[in-house]
């Protein structure tokens, strides 16, 4: 199975589209968010093209082929205009023979897990920082990055998981700047 995993588009219409596009050049299938879809949240500025409305339209075009989890920017309200669900803090996937956590990453982190085992994938946003990192007990945190608003001077970013290797990409330039086989 071939996943793309993304986080925080913070209403971007912009990033959104570009990360569709590059779905869609992937042939993953799956398009996996982490969270943080559709507001900006009152710390951020506004991202490019800061349109929740195009947002949510662009991403119930794609409903069928999306996992979302919520992130600490998304509500209720939200879920009503998006045509799949999204509110649950995290959801447990089996892929390529390992179990991923999949979490937004502002209730379950490397410094608060949830019950991991060795070679288990702990996978979140929320920091906008693209990282990977053995935990004590043999899990593996990774953070996906921010499509939206990258922190850090770190890129528009996202991850590709396939046959048991994570590839971080560029939003910009299409490029990977990072791997992991696992």
């Amino acid at each position: 199975m071939k996943l793309l995993i993304a986080s925080d588009i913070h209403g971007s219409a912009y990033w959104c589209a570009r990360l569709l596009e590059e779905f869609e050049n992937e042939g993953a299938d799956k398009l996996v968010l982490l969270g943080d879809l559709l507001y900006h949240g009152p710390r951020n500025d506004f991202p490019d093209d800061y349109s929740p409305k195009k947002v949510f339209t662009m991403l119930n075009a794609v409903k069928d082929k999306l996992l979302c989890v919520r992130g600490n920017c998304d509500s209720e309200v939200d879920q009503m205009v998006l045509e799949f669900p999204m509110m649950a803090d995290y959801a447990l996937l089996e892929a390529n023979g390992r179990k991923l956590f999949l979490t937004h990453g502002h209730l379950y982190n490397a410094e608060n897990l949830p019950l991991l085992q060795k070679g288990d994938l702990l996978l979140n946003g929320h920091f906008h920082n693209p990282c990977n990192k053995e935990l004590e007990n043999g899990a593996l945190y990774i953070n996906c990055g921010s499509v939206a608003l990258p922190k850090d001077e770190t890129p528009h970013a996202y991850i590709v998981f396939e046959d048991n290797a994570l590839s971080w990409k560029d939003l910009e330039t299409g490029g990977m700047f990072d791997y992991l086989e696992l």
